[in-house]
């Protein structure tokens, strides 16, 4: 069986996260020890809270985690995918992991359109050949929470979405990949994500 490591790092809904992966078919464990980190199969980062904050938790387990994505996938979710960018403008410029190009910006206000972005809305598929989004349709709809988006090129989209302007839903860059949304709160739709993600493991 599959071993994910869902990676503890004091952010994040891991209790749901763990559920969906094992509902998916994986052997999940949420830990912050570098050796089992190591040892998995495959890697998720998830999160919810600020940037910055999520960087300076993350503290050491950075360069596990960056060595790790070597040689297994990492799949960010939400703070997670935002955290796989360079930088963040989320309270001031903040550095991220650095793994797929791109910086995280703030939704513009604008009239009629309330921040955060927060409910169902739909993936456009623009990467088709990749594993992540084997199996999806035209119309999926997916769970989103979130203040801040991701920008980056149209190489390391796979999905896009449309909420006040066009953003990356989710990316991807060699063995790295996030989504904005969340899988674990997206009925059949995410918990094909997850069954994918698996697969790629």
């Amino acid at each position: 069986m599959t071993k994910i490591a869902i990676i503890d790092y004091g952010l994040g809904n891991l209790r749901s996260v763990i559920r969906g992966l094992e509902k998916a078919g994986a052997q999940a464990a949420i830990t912050c020890d570098p050796s089992e980190i190591a040892a998995a199969d495959g890697l998720v980062l998830p999160g919810v809270g600020a940037f910055s904050e999520g960087m300076e938790q993350l503290g050491t387990l950075r360069a596990t985690v960056m060595d790790a994505t070597r040689s297994v996938p990492l799949l960010g979710i939400c703070l997670g995918m935002q955290m796989l960018m360079e930088t963040s403008e989320e309270h001031g410029v903040h550095a991220g992991l650095g793994l797929i190009p791109g910086l995280v910006k703030k939704f513009p206000r604008v009239p009629g359109h309330k921040v955060p972005h927060m409910g169902w809305n739909s993936l456009t598929v623009t990467s088709r050949d990749h594993p992540l989004f084997s199996g999806f349709g035209k119309d999926e709809y997916v769970y989103f929470v979130h203040s801040y988006y991701a920008e980056t090129a149209p190489e390391y989209t796979l999905t896009s979405t449309e909420y006040i302007r066009p953003f990356a839903s989710s990316v991807a860059k060699g063995n790295t990949c996030g989504v904005q949304f969340h899988p674990e709160k997206s009925g059949a739709t995410g918990l094909r994500l997850l069954e994918n993600f698996i697969g790629m493991c």
